[in-house]
């Protein structure tokens, strides 16, 4: 199977799900998958922050209405269930002022943009 990469830099309800659904869908059906968490997005997985992703649009609000399952499930099932590696961006960590531990337990190990994109050489590489 092909390699596919995630950049996931907003923190939008729309763009977080889609970039979930595209995780888990790859991971669950055997592409290795590499998802990169930097700038806004990075900040709805620290352990304990219970911030809400803004809305963009109408499909936001529809997906709140009919309880989609939450973009953060599907990113810890990639993981559990498939062949998905989630890494935090190092940067913005800094920025942040969090740490490893700080950050939910299926995120992998602080990387940055440079290692990232040097192992996502040839593959697709996906940006929400």
């Amino acid at each position: 199977m092909s390699k596919i990469c995630v950049v996931v830099v907003s923190g939008s309800l729309e763009r977080l799900q889609m970039a979930a659904m595209v995780t888990s869908v790859a991971a669950v059906s055997g592409h290795e998958t590499l998802v990169f968490f930097s700038m806004n997005a990075l900040p709805h997985f620290i352990r304990g922050r219970a911030i809400q992703a803004p809305v963009e649009g109408e499909m936001g609000t529809l997906m709140q209405e009919k309880n989609v399952p939450e973009f953060k499930t599907l990113f810890e099932q990639a993981v559990e269930l498939g062949d998905a590696r989630i890494y935090p961006c190092s940067m913005a960590m800094d920025v942040l002022g969090v740490e490893k531990g700080d950050l939910e337990a299926y995120l992998g190990e602080a990387t940055g943009l440079t290692k990232f994109l040097g192992d996502a050489e040839g593959s697709q590489v996906w940006t929400f």
